[in-house]
Order: C-alpha cells, then structure tokens, then sequence
C-alpha cells in the first residue's frame, strides 16, 4: 500500500468502538460446577501425558528443554496435578454441573495412576533425534494459562470476551501441535541456518561475544526483528503467500492462545529464518536463553486480551494494542505493524499504525476463511489452484 495513500486513510478514517456480546454459554460462573470440570479435565489429561512422558523420556521430550528442569522435582507438581485434578472432578458432581467432562478428567488421572502416576523412576535418557515435545506442551500451557490467563481476566481489554470464546478449541488445537512439533521444528531450523556457513565470520563473533550479556540480547533482538519484519512483510505483500499467513489472520477474537494459530509452513519458515541472525551472531548462551524467554513470551502478551498502556514502552516494543491493529480487519490497518519485537522497522519502512487512543473494532480477514483445522491446512492449496 502507497505511503501517502495509507497516510490520508488514516486521517480521513472514523474509528469505532468494538461491539462485544457476552456469550452467556461460554462465561464461567462460580458455583455451577463448569470451572471443577474444566479444571479436572485438563488437569487430567496434562496428568496423563506427564506420565507417559516419564515413560517414554526419549520420544515424548525434547533434549533441549530436558536439560534445563529436574524432572524428579517435577514430579512433585505432577503429584498435585492429579490429586487436584480427582478433587476437581468430584466437585462437579457434587454442584452437579458438567459432570460429563468432570468424569472424563477422573478416568484420565485413574488411567495416570495405574501407569505409575508420579512415582516413576527417573534416570538417563538416551536422546533420539526425532521426539514429540510433551514436555514443552505441558509446562507451556500450565505457565501460559496462569500467567496470561490471570492477566487477562485483571486486565481485560474487552470484558466481555470468554475463555471459551468461539473457536477456541481450535487454537488450542493449534497449540498442541506446535508445541509438541518443536522437536521436528529446531532440526529443521538448524539444518535450514547451516546453510549460512559461507557468512560465518569468527571475528564477528567474538567481538559480539566480549560485550555485556544485555548488549549482546539487545543486538539480537534488533536482527532477529529485521528477518522478522521483512517475512512478515513477504507473507502479507508477496500474493502466492497470502493464503498461508491468512490463516493466522482468520482468528477474529484475540487471546493469548489466539497466537498459537498459523499453518505449519509458516510455523517452520518462520523458525527457520529467525535461526539464521541467531546462528551467524553466535551470541553466549546466556543471551540466547533470555532472547528465545523474551520471545516467546512477547509472541503470547501481544496476542492477549489485555488493556494495558504500557505507557512508554509502547512507543518502543511491539505491545497488545500494537499488534491488535496488524490483526485488524479496518482498511487503515491492512498491511501494517509487521515487526515482532520493536516498532522500529515499521517506523522506518512506513508500516506503522498505532492511533493510541483507539483500538480495533473488527478483527480476522476481509475474506473469511474455513473455520475447520483441515479446512485451514488445505485452504492455501485451494486459493492457489483457484488462481
């Protein structure tokens, strides 16, 4: 979209407020019984999982993230996971609502314990090159959902909005397969980065490296954005690319399980390329431990329904209210806010849009796509044979 063009739309636009219905259906409510069997059932079901990954260590965790918990300690969580997720279970019966999935996350825990539950022996594990990331999938939804979850429900953009706002579970279903495909992802991440041997520089590298660890975080974060920004900007400007990224532009309700959703070509592509500023800068761990923390914990925060300023920060890192604009639907914001970490890219190229006292009142695509899983896996294939 032409600068000018872009920058007479935005003074001749009239922002609206969002309308958001309160889905009565979806809302929790004390006392009913639905928050005990929500509770138990994933409670359960994350139980169940935690156990057959102490189980079967080498094919249901990743080597990189096995190496930086204590998986006999966790087991103590584990231990109370199951305990509270019975407790759960029998206190939907009890308020006799949603008994269903209450019963459902008591078959699941009794199916944990009669596996070993949390006394299973924990020893050396024998790495496989493949593996499905259970482990990642377990701490990340139980940290993501008590941090921003909490957020969100303290500081609501829009109060109205659900946990189980529509479509819901298919973001979480999103969210499973790219949290348990991390695995197949950071192989081909790095094969992907292993062929920007030839820009290798060793010198490069060891200057980066004698700086201080939050100098070294900050270059990293200003490159990575760079290969961000413009893969993003190529997802969004490049027509045949289009329909791949739509589908993470289909969600038309953001939360912080609303960033899960993206078709997997985009999901390794976007790894990948992120890789390579990483691999070639070569950084101390520690710098790339805090990067890859701040990252993915952005990804989430500026996804979520969250309401917060952020006061001056806003002006310098990519925040919600940032981020919503590149999710929306109204034609002043079509094409705009590409970076994933700071605003600087975007006020450099002309792609900034950030009317501060305003925020999104449509969100999605101007084409509404599938709303099925399948339905949006294929959806990239059948624009392209349309076309």
């Amino acid at each position: 979209m032409d600068d000018k063009y872009r920058h007479a739309m935005k003074n001749d636009y009239e922002y609206r407020e969002r309308e958001q219905a309160l889905d009565i259906e979806g809302q929790f409510r004390f006392g009913e019984g639905k928050i005990s069997a929500y509770c138990s059932l994933f409670l359960g079901a994350l139980s169940l999982l935690a156990v057959l990954a102490y189980l079967y260590p080498a094919y249901l965790t990743t080597i990189e993230l096995r190496q930086a918990y204590d998986a006999a300690f966790l087991q103590q969580f584990l231990k109370y996971g199951m305990y509270f997720s019975l407790f759960f279970g029998v206190l939907s019966f009890v308020l006799n609502g949603h008994r269903r999935l209450g019963a459902v996350g008591i078959v699941l825990t009794l199916m944990a314990f009669a596996l070993g539950g949390y006394s299973i022996p924990v020893g050396p594990v024998e790495p496989v090159r493949l593996s499905l990331g259970v482990d990642w999938l377990i701490l990340a939804f139980l940290g993501s959902t008590l941090v921003f979850m909490t957020l969100e429900k303290c500081f609501p953009k829009y109060r109205n909005q659900v946990i189980l706002r529509s479509e819901w579970g298919l973001d979480l279903l999103y969210f499973c397969f790219n949290h348990l495909a991390i695995s197949a992802i950071l192989i081909y991440a790095n094969y992907h980065a292993s062929h920007f041997d030839w820009a290798l520089s060793a010198s490069l590298q060891e200057s980066l490296r004698s700086t201080p660890v939050l100098l070294q975080v900050a270059v990293i974060i200003l490159c990575a954005d760079f290969v961000l920004y413009w893969e993003h900007r190529l997802y969004h400007e490049v027509t045949p690319l289009w329909p791949i990224h739509a589908v993470h532009h289909s969600i038309e309700q953001l939360d912080w399980l609303a960033g899960s959703r993206g078709h997997f070509i985009q999901v390794f592509s976007e790894r990948a390329m992120v890789m390579v500023p990483l691999y070639l800068l070569g950084a101390d761990k520690t710098a790339l431990d805090i990067y890859v923390a701040f990252a993915a914990l952005q990804a989430i925060l500026i996804h979520c329904n969250l309401g917060l300023s952020f006061g001056p920060l806003k002006y310098v890192l990519v925040t919600p209210q940032f981020h919503h604009w590149h999710h929306s639907s109204e034609k002043p914001a079509i094409d705009t806010n590409y970076s994933a970490h700071t605003v600087l890219f975007d006020r450099l190229f002309g792609t900034y849009h950030m009317p501060t006292k305003h925020w999104p009142a449509d969100y999605g695509t101007t084409v509404r796509l599938p709303r099925s899983f399948i339905g949006q896996l294929l959806y990239p294939v059948t624009r392209w044979l349309k076309k």
